[in-house]
């Protein structure tokens, strides 16, 4: 058996994550996780669900006021996510 450069194992499950094209649903994952942290307590409240598919984030609120006002900065939301996440994940976020 031949060795090689020896690599650590975060590289090795990050090359495999890659290769299985798991990194995008981690990333997606963790989008949904961080939402409560980003809008905090307030918004949150009225967070019903949320769930992320094709760089589209799904979020349903329980207050149609909340909503709107949620649309209004909508670029800035997704700007935040994808910083909290190092890269682009979310394209777009549709309030429900």
């Amino acid at each position: 058996m031949k060795r090689t450069q020896a690599r650590s194992i975060g590289d090795i499950i990050e090359g495999f994550m890659k290769e299985e094209k798991l990194d995008t649903q981690v990333d997606e994952y963790r989008a949904c996780e961080l939402w409560p942290r980003l809008v905090g307590p307030g918004i949150n409240r009225y967070t019903v669900s949320r769930d992320v598919r094709g760089g589209v984030m799904y979020v349903r609120l329980s207050s149609a006021v909340l909503r709107n006002k949620l649309m209004m900065g909508r670029s800035s939301l997704i700007r935040r996510i994808n910083e909290a996440l190092g890269r682009e994940v979310i394209h777009e976020i549709v309030f429900q």
